[in-house]
């Protein structure tokens, strides 16, 4: 499993959650050289110990090992002399994230995030540009994780199985394809995606997660999740809430110009599972097997999910005249259920740096990286990245 060509390329993987353990460990494996960072020691101590991750493949039914050159709490050394920065924490973190590596970022990194959910590069380059960070790095974001993966005792994760394509975009658009010629070394299944507001309104967790954990909730805090979450969670009823959740996103999407996929064209890209409907769709996908559901609904598919996913999209339906009742429904929920605001605590348009902005504007910024067109002579450069 080695590559020839590993020496040349020095990654950091942020976070050490179920995909970020995964991703180090494929990559160490593959003779990359890998940095992982975690906030708090004791989460990564025994991986520390060990030099490395055991990594169980499903799909092969093999076991392999990712040594890890360097595991620590000191996100400094993590990103010294690093290429490509893998940021795969919940998008909770991904403002404090930024404002970590903010002071230790180089000319000519990258730093991609696994995934965006809604709007997480727009708020990653918001919280550079508030803290004066004048480095010329690109940030970008895949439209979803590439695994399907867990973390399996306190130095071992699992692959389920990869995706067959994952969109990413930089901000703005016209750097993605120096992302790409970096990151398609490691991952080919990396595809361009037109801009950043594809990725992130193409964001299907924003369906699957926290619409189904909410109307599932009983069987989650009765069974303390002992069911497979996208088998045994998806019926006819809730595939068919799915179905409207689903349809409101494709329809903010078209609000700001972009054509995004529904959620079964997304099942048939990403696994090759299809059928007549969302229910049979996600039950043809052999890739949720065997994923069980939440213990608790203090999950990231809700506290996660909801701020920084159905509400950045509720917030753009709201701006631009979109009809978003049942999402909006689906955050009320939650945030009776976590006694919260999430409407107000999660990704609003200032968090992301729209306030105000026409589609026209958003467009411009994601696009060139201003919110004027690029033939404009009064060009505003001073947001550009």
């Amino acid at each position: 499993m080695q590559n020839n060509h590993a020496g040349e390329l020095r990654i950091a993987v942020i976070g050490a959650g179920h995909g970020g353990r995964a991703m180090a460990a494929d990559l160490g494996a593959r003779g990359y050289h890998v940095n992982l960072y975690n906030r708090t020691l004791d989460h990564i101590r025994q991986i520390q110990m060990r030099g490395g991750i055991e990594l169980h493949l499903s799909e092969q039914d093999e076991i392999i090992f990712g040594r890890l050159q360097l595991v620590t709490d000191q996100i400094e050394a993590a990103l010294d002399g690093v290429n490509l920065v893998m940021v795969i924490v919940p998008a909770s973190a991904h403002a404090d994230i930024a404002g970590l590596c903010a002071p230790h970022l180089r000319d000519g990194q990258i730093v991609l995030l696994n995934p965006g959910r809604t709007g997480g590069a727009l708020e990653f380059c918001h919280v550079l540009k508030d803290l004066n960070c004048e480095t010329d790095v690109t940030v970008a974001e895949a439209e979803t994780l590439l695994f399907a993966s867990r973390a399996e005792g306190p130095a071992e994760a699992r692959i389920f199985r990869r995706k067959n394509a994952v969109p990413l975009a930089a901000l703005p658009a016209t750097r993605t394809p120096e992302v790409l010629d970096v990151v398609s070394e490691v991952y080919p299944q990396f595809v361009a995606s037109p801009n950043v507001l594809h990725t992130s309104l193409n964001n299907m967790g924003a369906v699957f997660h926290p619409v189904l954990a909410l109307l599932n909730a009983g069987w989650i805090e009765r069974t303390q999740g002992d069911f497979q979450f996208y088998v045994d969670g998806v019926t006819a009823s809730t595939a068919r809430v799915l179905e409207v959740v689903d349809r409101e996103r494709v329809t903010v999407a078209s609000a700001l110009g972009v054509r995004a996929q529904t959620a079964c064209e997304w099942l048939a890209t990403a696994y090759s599972a299809t059928g007549e409907n969302l229910d049979e769709a996600m039950h043809d996908n052999p890739g949720y097997q065997g994923i069980k559901a939440p213990r608790s609904l203090r999950h990231r598919y809700l506290f996660e999910d909801v701020p920084f996913s159905l509400v950045p999209i509720v917030e753009l339906g709201k701006r631009f005249g979109v009809n978003v009742a049942t999402i909006d429904s689906m955050v009320q929920l939650a945030c009776i259920i976590h006694g919260t605001d999430y409407s107000h605590r999660g990704r609003t348009l200032e968090r992301m740096g729209l306030t105000g902005l026409s589609v026209r504007e958003i467009t411009n910024w994601v696009n060139h990286g201003s919110i004027e067109s690029p033939e404009s002579p009064n060009k505003n450069k001073t947001g550009s990245r």
